[in-house]
């Protein structure tokens, strides 16, 4: 027992000598060490990145303090990466034995980075560049792990104690702008305070970030203020991207960040106070959000990342809870689940960010819904995505309309396209206008080719079509752009009637909302929706419903279209402006156009729309004799030659 004491004893001892005399052997050769750092880093900056790395004196204060004085990185034929005056820190000497460095305390005096792009070229171009080594196949990577290692190291270069003065971020890209400027940081005793004054070519306005913060325990509580009065405004976005943004307040909370098991759990919220919004991709005025937060829990495992079902986005009084995971651990896979608890439909109306829904404004309604939404894409079986809508609804009932009235549909009024924002000449939609055809005396064969083409569930669905959607959704992921729509006739009936052509993402908000309300309010019948569409649709060059569309082509009325004619105009409906490029200089339908036309016929066949004593004079050729020839360029051969001054010509003119 106690040769076993001794032995403890004496190994105590020797580490405790091991551990002095590194502390000692550090301490004498340390300057040495130093120096032998700087040039080693110095050189790789000048061999992997072709950048000059200099530090003007480096020496150390005490045991663990360091001082460095005019420090810069510089690209070669390029501005100044980052440049600092003075830096004073201290390290942890047990973390930093272990190979983990560890700051204590700050202090920059007079700096700046900078990032400067002129023409293509950045100065900070050579650190983007992407490593050339050949990754390892089937090499995956934990997830978990990674985040964890990534944030404590980061956390871990905070000090606990910093005081930064005069410390500017500077962008210029290409003439814009922007230079952030650190008066004063400081962070004592967890608390953090600042001073910032943001200057761009547009605007000047200072800044004050304050708060808790403590990196060791991974935990903040900070907030985004505004100094001077007035919203905050977002620098650069304006000028590079045409995005004017701005807010009064911004907050931010970490609670927790904790690995548990095979588990990353990070907890907390945001939250953001009047948050204004202007981009033309957006919405065609302000968009105002007065109140949002997020109450995030995200969960990271070895092969996964996901905001966790738990959490709760507050955009004024709408609460729902988001699931987003992105998944590896077979195929690569995608998903995104909504549930939006009962609510009030009118909390909901009211809650819609100002700008956004312009339609809304003034409506009510009465009764509760919730809603849920599960959408799934697997990267490798894409032809098996999950998208699940489901709205239930409790005595939901418009009880007034707002900008948009949908019952106007069941009587008459006057439509006016609105193109680049111009509006088209007035259209009356009723029996005033000897234009005006009813449903009844449009040729059957013309509702059938068009609801072929359009919409073909038109009479059965309720505004949407589920597999038009997943099949649209699965295109455009494919394609990576949006190549394909799965618009119904309702949802053009209702773009056309209420909404402008702009495309935006509040037009397209407010088109399935709208078409929503009025499918399953019963606000209008089905075949009135069809009649108002065959009255209002552009069929050609300043040529609006099937009334002036039939003699404008064929000079007849739209009871007595045959069927190539039915089949010509519903095919040129998606480019009504350009039906002259479906015809040869010989006045006939091109090869697409004939190929276009037998398609759709042979679907008509196959859906039991056609017989084939229906296709009797299917052969005859299209003839266009109404005032749209006058668009067709095409040439009229004789075999007589005419002579002109005893030159030889073909007679070639424009019907």
């Amino acid at each position: 027992m106690k040769t076993k004491k001794q032995n403890i004893i004496l190994a105590t001892k020797i580490l405790f000598v091991l551990f002095t005399t590194i502390i000692i052997a550090f301490y004498l050769f340390r300057d040495a060490v130093l120096q032998q750092t700087i040039a080693k880093v110095s050189h790789e900056m000048k061999m992997d990145y072709n950048s000059t790395f200099t530090i003007k004196k480096a020496s150390f204060e005490g045991l663990s303090g360091l001082n460095l004085t005019e420090i810069a990185l510089v690209p070669k034929n390029a501005d100044t990466l980052f440049k600092i005056k003075k830096l004073k820190t201290s390290v942890n000497l047990w973390h930093l034995i272990t190979g983990d460095l560890q700051l204590g305390t700050l202090e920059v005096q007079n700096g700046f980075i900078q990032l400067v792009k002129k023409g293509k070229k950045g100065n900070y171009d050579a650190f983007l560049k992407r490593d050339n080594q050949t990754p390892v196949q089937n090499e995956k990577r934990d997830y978990a792990h990674f985040a964890y290692r990534i944030i404590s190291k980061a956390l871990n270069l905070v000090p606990t104690d910093m005081i930064l003065n005069n410390l500017s971020i500077r962008i210029n890209d290409n003439g814009k702008k922007t230079n952030i400027n650190f008066q004063k940081l400081r962070l004592v005793n967890k608390q953090l305070e600042t001073a910032i004054r943001v200057q761009t070519n547009t605007f000047t306005q200072h800044w004050k970030i304050k708060g808790f913060a403590d990196p060791r325990n991974k935990k903040a509580d900070i907030r985004f203020v505004n100094i001077d009065t007035g919203a905050i405004k977002m620098p650069y976005l304006d000028e590079r991207f045409n995005l004017k943004s701005s807010f009064d307040s911004i907050r931010l909370n970490i609670q927790n960040i904790d690995k548990d098991g095979d588990e990353l759990h990070i907890d907390g919220f945001m939250a953001i106070a009047n948050l204004k919004l202007n981009h033309p991709k957006i919405a065609s005025k302000d968009v105002l959000l007065k109140n949002a937060k997020f109450d995030y829990r995200f969960l990271l495992g070895s092969d996964f990342i996901s905001i966790d079902s738990t959490s709760t986005v507050q955009l004024n009084k709408i609460k729902l809870h988001p699931y987003v995971a992105y998944e590896t651990e077979k195929d690569t896979i995608y998903k995104l689940k909504v549930n939006i608890p009962k609510m009030n439909a009118q909390d909901f109306i009211t809650s819609l960010p100002d700008g956004l829904f312009a339609n809304f404004q003034g409506m009510k309604a009465s009764g509760t819904f919730d809603y849920k939404l599960d959408f799934a894409f697997n990267q490798n079986k894409p032809n098996q995505l999950v998208f699940d809508s489901k709205l239930k609804k409790e005595n939901l009932k418009i009880t007034k309309y707002g900008e948009a009235n949908l019952n106007k549909l069941n009587g008459e009024f006057v439509y006016r396209a609105l193109i680049k924002n111009v509006l088209q000449r007035p259209v009356l939609v009723g029996s005033a206008n000897p234009n005006f055809t009813p449903l009844d005396q449009i040729s059957p064969y013309l509702r059938k080719s068009v609801l072929t083409t359009e919409d073909p569930s038109f009479f059965s669905h309720r505004g949407f079509i589920s597999e038009a959607f997943k099949q649209s959704i699965i295109k455009n992921i494919k394609t990576k752009k949006f190549s394909r729509g799965a618009s119904t006739i309702s949802m053009q009936l209702v773009k056309n009637v209420f909404l402008s052509r702009e495309k935006t993402v509040s037009r397209k908000l407010e088109e399935i909302l709208l078409v929503y309300i009025l499918e399953n309010n019963r606000i209008v019948s089905k075949e009135r929706m069809l009649e108002v569409y065959f009255n209002i649709i552009e069929w050609g060059p300043n040529v609006y419903g099937i009334g002036e569309a039939s003699q404008f082509y064929f000079q007849k009325t739209p009871l007595e279209l045959s069927l190539n004619e039915c089949l010509y105009l519903a095919r040129i409906i998606p480019s009504p402006k350009k039906f002259m490029y479906q015809f040869n200089d010989q006045g006939m339908l091109k090869d697409f156009a004939v190929k276009q036309e037998l398609f759709l016929t042979n679907i008509m066949f196959r859906r039991g729309l056609l017989t084939p004593e229906d296709t009797i004079y299917k052969s005859l050729p299209i003839l266009i004799s109404g005032p749209a020839k006058s668009f067709i360029k095409f040439k009229i051969q004789d075999s007589t030659q005419i002579k002109v001054d005893s030159l030889s010509v073909d007679d070639e003119f424009d019907l």
